[in-house]
């Protein structure tokens, strides 16, 4: 008699079937990943899963959904650090840095992959990402408005914290994405260094 649990009837299916899905697109691309592969890699049947996700379009929405509440958990833990705030924007982005170099992390690599992946492939996609990237720059711009009061962060003319933690993430955004372009972790250290430089470190 076989003592294999049957991972399609436990409660933790859906979680397990999230976590085995982006571990694959994480690294090999949304598309690249056939429904087939992830089912094998679960250990899933297709009915387990159309129980859970209309389509594989849902799946991906909602594995992006997913990454940002952990996402968010962890700049929570951040947030809760007794020290200044530009210690706060420093412990992030040294995170990203860290995570982002010498080939795709799993901290960061969904995003980077799907971010030029899916934004013209599938709206509801493009819209949790855009969700996700609104959710990081509304806390990194409330970081910079702290680190204005606590001054801890040098406050720069004509730029509102807003306007500072969209040109911070975007430029991060696009130094993770020619690094794995280009192979080499240069786009990371120059725009830790730029960034590093504004916030007064």
């Amino acid at each position: 008699m076989s003592n294999i649990t049957d991972t399609s009837t436990t409660p933790d299916t859906k979680a397990h079937l999230l976590a085995t899905g982006y571990q694959l697109i994480a690294k090999k691309g949304f598309t690249a990943v056939g429904l087939k592969q992830i089912l094998d890699t679960a250990g899933v049947p297709k009915g387990s899963f159309y129980h859970y996700f209309a389509s594989k379009e849902a799946f991906g929405e909602a594995i992006i959904n997913h990454y940002f509440s952990l996402y968010k958990a962890r700049l929570d833990i951040i947030d809760a650090q007794n020290v200044s705030a530009q210690q706060k924007l420093y412990d992030y982005f040294q995170n990203w840095y860290d995570t982002q170099q010498n080939g795709c992390d799993h901290e960061k690599c969904l995003v980077v992959k799907l971010s030029a992946e899916v934004a013209d492939m599938s709206e509801t996609m493009r819209k949790a990402l855009d969700a996700g990237y609104q959710q990081t720059t509304s806390w990194l711009a409330e970081l910079i408005k702290a680190g204005w009061t606590d001054g801890s962060v040098p406050r720069h003319d004509n730029i509102s914290a807003e306007s500072m933690a969209k040109r911070w993430y975007f430029a991060w955004l696009g130094a993770s994405l020619m690094a794995k372009i280009s192979q080499t972790n240069t786009p990371l250290a120059e725009i830790w260094q730029m960034t590093t430089t504004q916030m007064g470190r």
